[in-house]
């Protein structure tokens, strides 16, 4: 039987050892409901090990965890250590993306309008509040793409990147532009 928190212990951010655990997930997806359990605990620091399996884990296979969205979605909120946000963020952009642009047949049927509404939303906060620059930019891309559904994202996007723009990484100015060019 495996103890997916020993597992963890083992985990790092090795490209390596985040692929070996996405594959022992693959292999046991009946371990998912407890991975995302472990994410929930967002105060200890085995739910950033967590999240960053969770990251590869959809990066490898993004239908594993369409099933587990309303539980995804209800944790999210909660997570504000910055090595659990930014795989969180970056999950959020592979559903976007799929949906959006690959309009993939099982990530549509699977993100429901109310999960797009509160993709929207925890990627806006995560935009507006202090985080670092990589969940702030996979939150441009998703808000983008979300806008396109969503007639005031773009418009708000738009004042939320001009207004924030001075005071921005040079990264996050990158993105900024490039999304303002679009809009």
């Amino acid at each position: 039987m495996i103890v997916l928190k020993d597992v963890l212990d083992t985990v790092n951010h090795s490209r390596e050892k985040r692929n070996y655990f996405a594959n022992l997930i693959l292999d046991s997806p009946e371990l998912l409901p407890e991975l995302l359990e472990i994410c929930a605990e967002v105060d200890h620091e085995i739910s950033c090990r967590a999240s960053w399996g969770l990251e590869f884990l959809s990066k490898k296979n993004l239908n594993v965890i369409l099933p587990y969205l309303d539980e995804l979605i209800t944790i999210v909120p909660s997570v504000y250590q910055h090595p659990a946000v930014r795989p969180m963020a970056k999950i959020f952009e592979y559903l976007c993306i799929s949906y959006y642009k690959d309009k993939s047949i099982a990530v549509r049927k699977a993100l429901s309008r109310q999960h797009r509404e509160n993709i929207t939303e925890i990627c806006f906060d995560w935009l507006i509040t202090d985080q670092k620059v990589a969940p702030k930019a996979y939150s441009i891309t998703s808000l983008y793409l979300l806008g396109t559904e969503f007639d005031w994202v773009h418009p708000e996007l738009k004042v939320t990147l001009e207004n924030n723009y001075n005071e921005g990484s040079a990264a996050y100015k990158a993105r900024s532009r490039m999304i303002l060019k679009k809009l």
